[in-house]
């Protein structure tokens, strides 16, 4: 089984479906430009680090080592604006043969078991283009148009990560966010070996719907108008099931509710929930399901 999205809505789904260790891994993007990534992307030459570390935070069992993932250091210190998880991978990068090492390294130290890999080990940036014919280079200015841009790509061509093409390849379900659509879910499957391998896939694609309208110009469009925009940039429809909290009539897919467990934290799917999501989605895709799927805890 494969997730594949950014920091928060990706380490939402990799949490919840925990249990399945090995039998589940994460495709992580990494073309953010913005915070603590960005920041460290600009004095390197390196792949944005913030959400494999915000997955690596959501799945650790230690309550410090989330803490010491997530610290960032303030203005009293001369690293003001790095974050620490970010300059922990990035160090162990360099000490390792290739980024995925170092990932690996990191989470057999957190006794993580679900396999994160990044998209690409380059480098690369999102780069977006609107009706009127301008170029927004980077994900901060992404997310800042006032509408959905004409089309989305990257800044230039980069290699999957190979064992995450292979992972995906042998997935027998793909899930698909929750998360920015522009900046979580579509960086991954706008590199071409990804995109072409989910289009060919037999395996069910199951699209989790946000809670709440995110901030960016996909917030301001309805599911129908993302999931069309979408088909549009990858030219193919892939999405075979959504599971979203609220009915979507004019949506031709089948549907499964997700009851929201949590009113403190209207934006955070709950885990059970997600799970229960997920069962029912696999009992309507059945017929598309080969008998060795499932999420059922072991």
């Amino acid at each position: 089984m494969t997730a594949i999205g950014g920091g928060h809505g990706l380490g939402r789904v990799l949490s919840a479906l925990s249990f399945l260790n090995r039998r589940l891994i994460g495709i992580v993007a990494t073309t953010d430009d913005g915070g603590a990534s960005g920041l460290l992307r600009r004095n390197t030459e390196c792949i944005a680090w913030g959400d494999i570390r915000n997955c690596l935070s959501q799945l650790t069992t230690q309550p410090l080592a989330r803490e010491v993932l997530n610290y960032r250091f303030n203005e009293d210190h001369h690293l003001v604006g790095h974050n620490f998880g970010n300059l922990l991978l990035y160090t162990l990068e360099q000490l390792s043969a290739r980024p995925v090492d170092g990932i690996q390294l990191l989470s057999r130290l957190l006794n993580v078991d679900i396999r994160l890999l990044p998209m690409s080990e380059s480098p690369v940036d999102l780069v977006a283009s609107t009706k009127e014919g301008l170029h927004c280079f980077g994900e901060l200015h992404v997310d800042g148009l006032l509408h959905m841009p004409a089309s989305l790509h990257l800044s230039k061509s980069v290699p999957a990560t190979p064992e995450a093409l292979r992972h995906l390849r042998r997935s027998d379900l793909i899930i698909l966010g929750p998360g920015s659509l522009l900046t979580s879910v579509m960086p991954p499957l706008l590199v071409e070996e990804f995109a072409q391998t989910v289009a060919d896939s037999q395996a069910p694609v199951v699209f989790i719907d946000n809670l709440i309208p995110e901030q960016s110009p996909a917030g301001k469009v309805s599911l129908a108008e993302r999931l069309q925009w979408m088909e549009e940039q990858l030219g193919v429809d892939v999405v075979d099931l959504i599971i979203s909290s609220n009915p979507h009539p004019d949506i031709d897919k089948p549907w499964v509710q997700l009851h929201q467990q949590q009113p403190q934290e209207p934006h955070r799917h709950c885990a059970s929930g997600l799970c229960r999501a997920l069962e029912q989605s696999l009992t309507l895709l059945a017929h598309k399901l080969p008998k060795r799927a499932n999420i059922k805890q072991v």
